[in-house]
């Protein structure tokens, strides 16, 4: 059984990807062809933005963004422990200083209740992560950072692309939003890749000059950047992909609720979507007391699970200079020693769930 059932897709898609692929081939414009303009139109229109710049990589365009700002040394960007290291990363990667505020109990994101404590004359950017497929609540957050002065947001959407907030897709929700195109992820490739967007012109310029070696024109370098383009391939195959991407959407979410439908009642928390959200089940994460016999169990029966940020970021050793503790996110430290993810794919079979849930039931009778 596949954690992540990559091969079913491209049997799907595999005639599309052939031909995206040898066009790229044919003309030979391997860096910045034209799929990934095509691509950027067509993720515009998908995220309802003004601008989207295809990039390198996820973690490449969260640090574009904190590089559009300005953000260096001496600010500060509020983000959270519970997340990919990415997100932290980019921030020291600048000179700045993450500052980690605890997650919700339910959704597992941003809890806006601690942000506005965490607001200081040195934050520069709030930074939220749509963990697991379904968005932060951009809405408080947005109010709040526009209340402190008109804080900058950015929206990491490497996990919730696709999802909706209150009607609005994920990665359009904030002053930059962000997404990963790794394989993994719910509109990925077949290697690093990913995109930013945005509705600021003067934004969207800079940030293309910063991905391009901080290239304004033909040997005209005004501003310092870095190789963060999008290649031509990588572009083919996300769009190859977005041809289906409406449709596994909804698949993922069928096969969501069938997870949370076969472990209900069993004393296991199963993943919660807030009001006015929708999810793309980047992965179906579930939390329990039981996490260590489960994957044991799912093992033996040849199913793969994974444990995602077991270590939170504020227990890091690279984030020890920040001065956090074991017990500061009583939260994020929960779910981190409870969190355990199940195989997810549009693809998943309703018999491969029937009998991994088989499985997980006997850890809890």
């Amino acid at each position: 059984m596949e954690f992540i059932d990559l091969k079913t897709q491209q049997s799907r898609i595999r005639e599309s990807i052939d031909r995206r692929l040898a066009a790229v081939l044919d003309h030979g414009r391997y860096i910045l062809g034209p799929e990934v303009s095509e691509l950027e139109a067509a993720l515009c229109q998908f995220v309802d933005c003004q601008q989207t710049i295809g990039v390198s990589s996820g973690t490449d365009s969260l640090l574009i963004a904190l590089m559009a700002l300005d953000i260096g040394p001496g600010d500060e960007v509020i983000t959270v422990p519970y997340t990919w290291i990415s997100t932290a990363e980019v921030i020291a990667l600048t000179g700045a200083t993450p500052v980690f505020i605890d997650i919700q109990p339910d959704t597992w994101n941003m809890d806006p209740s601690l942000l506005k404590a965490a607001i200081t004359e040195k934050t520069k950017a709030i930074m939220p992560v749509g963990i697991y497929g379904q968005t932060s609540d951009m809405a408080a957050i947005n109010r709040i950072a526009e209340e402190a002065g008109g804080i900058p947001v950015i929206e990491d959407a490497a996990q919730s692309f696709g999802a909706t907030h209150h009607g609005a897709r994920s990665g359009g929700l904030g002053t930059i939003g962000s997404t990963s195109f790794f394989p993994s992820k719910p509109l990925g490739g077949y290697g690093d890749g990913g995109a930013i967007f945005v509705n600021d012109e003067a934004l969207a310029e800079k940030m293309r000059w910063i991905h391009l070696h901080g290239q304004s024109g033909k040997n005209h370098h005004p501003i310092l950047g870095l190789n963060g383009r999008l290649d031509s391939m990588q572009a083919a195959v996300v769009l190859a992909k977005l041809e289906i991407f409406e449709e596994e959407i909804e698949l993922r979410k069928q096969v969501g609720d069938y997870y949370s439908e076969l472990l209900a009642g069993a004393g296991i928390v199963t993943p919660f979507v807030a009001e006015g959200n929708t999810s793309v089940y980047a992965q179906y994460t579930l939390l329990s007391d039981e996490r260590e016999k489960m994957q044991e169990r799912l093992k033996a029966s040849e199913i793969p699970s994974v444990s995602y940020y077991a270590v939170p970021l504020h227990l890091q050793p690279v984030f020890s200079g920040l001065g956090y503790r074991k017990g500061d996110f009583p939260v994020t430290e929960r779910i981190a020693d409870q969190g355990l993810s199940l195989p997810m794919s549009p693809y998943v079979t309703r018999s491969d769930q029937e009998k991994i849930a088989e499985v997980i039931l006997t850890c809890t009778s």
